[in-house]
């Protein structure tokens, strides 16, 4: 049975690794030691369902072979067309399950897990920018309902029409940045401003940011070098909000790997009213702000391979725009154009999603040459 069969052969060593990787899992040393243990399951994860794949895929290539020699030896008509029914099944589920298993072949993104740090500022447009980038943030925010995912800002500078100046937020899921990372990049909206009395339209533009979230191990901080100040938050939440210095800042001197030149980051953090969680969150922000500029270098080598950069390390390219006279949504690295915009802006944003994965997925394929 398909002696020649190239694809099972590339499958061949990936079993007896999957077979090695569900073994180190078990060892109390691998355990110990939690930057490779985690490592290892995630592997293990990725691994199991390629096994799974194959082991459906052989089984669909003898049921070909067995149902092919049945026939033939079959003289009872019912009992023929039933067998043809199973090899015409069987033959067409062979060339997805190619599909599907190239698919999972090709190596995946590795912080497509994680959850992510969204950052969303108003661009070019004054008011009218701070006013889009609340339409997103509500666009966001019903979209992260419906996949059941969990959000919280961080923190805010509202517009002073309404909208915000910036806006922090972390969404926490399963693979939340497989999903989230397509949304990076200066998104342009055109519309009658509400200011505007003689009904002009405007161009005006909201930048977002999705930044994967670092792990403890991800990234190595010298807490000690942390300088951190209290201050009093501002903002709704009663009178207890601007009695308690509730609010902290972090300060920390960091050497740009990209540079060389030593910087101070500045975080803030005004999410609660418990200092120590402000202060946990705060931490995890500035990890994940190292940890993003540390990957934009791997960022930068794969768009250098790639032509068209679907998930764009690029925060300064245009990639949508809305356009509120015509009801139009236009992505314009697929050159996908709808025309539901009202919906769109409710958080149905999961088709143009989808076809932004499909074709980053046949990018991918074609660089591993499958």
């Amino acid at each position: 049975m398909a002696e020649n069969n190239s694809l099972l052969d590339k499958l061949e060593g990936l079993v007896s690794r999957f077979e090695e990787v569900s073994t180190l899992i078990t060892d109390p040393s691998v355990i110990a030691d939690q930057k490779r243990y985690v490592k290892l399951t995630k592997e293990y994860k990725d691994l199991g369902k390629i096994v799974d794949a194959r082991k459906e895929y052989i089984g669909c290539l003898q049921n070909v072979e067995d149902a092919k020699e049945m026939i033939q030896a079959e003289s009872d008509p019912e009992t023929k067309d039933m067998l043809r029914e199973e090899l015409a099944e069987s033959e067409k589920r062979i060339p997805e399950l190619e599909e599907e298993i190239k698919l999972l072949l090709v190596p995946a993104d590795p912080e497509d897990d994680k959850n992510v740090i969204m950052e969303i500022r108003g661009g070019t447009g004054g008011d009218e920018a701070a006013l889009f980038a609340g339409d997103l943030f509500r666009m966001y925010t019903k979209y992260i309902e419906s996949k059941g995912w969990k959000m919280a800002v961080s923190s805010m500078s509202e517009g002073t029409a309404g909208g915000f100046k910036e806006i922090v937020f972390s969404v926490t899921g399963e693979s939340v940045y497989g999903t989230m990372k397509y949304e990076s990049g200066v998104h342009r909206v055109q519309r009658v401003p509400a200011t505007e009395t003689q009904g002009r339209v405007h161009t005006s533009a909201a930048t977002v940011a999705v930044l994967p979230e670092a792990q403890e191990f991800d990234v190595e901080i010298n807490e000690g070098a942390i300088k951190w100040d209290t201050f009093r938050s501002s903002g709704a939440g009663g009178q207890n909000v601007n009695k308690v210095e509730s609010g902290v800042r972090a300060r920390y001197m960091w050497r740009n790997p990209l540079t060389g030149v030593e910087e101070e980051i500045l975080i803030e953090c005004t999410e609660t009213r418990d200092q120590p969680k402000n202060k946990e969150r705060a931490l995890a922000r500035l990890r994940t702000f190292i940890y993003d500029k540390e990957h934009q270098k791997y960022l930068d080598d794969i768009a250098s391979k790639r032509k068209t950069m679907v998930s764009t390390g690029d925060r300064s390219a245009k990639i949508r725009t809305y356009n509120y006279p015509q009801g139009r949504i236009t992505d314009h690295r697929i050159n996908y154009t709808i025309y539901n915009l009202s919906a769109f802006m409710d958080g149905q944003i999961q088709d143009c999603i989808d076809h932004l994965i499909v074709a980053e997925n046949a990018e991918r394929m074609k660089e591993s040459e499958l």
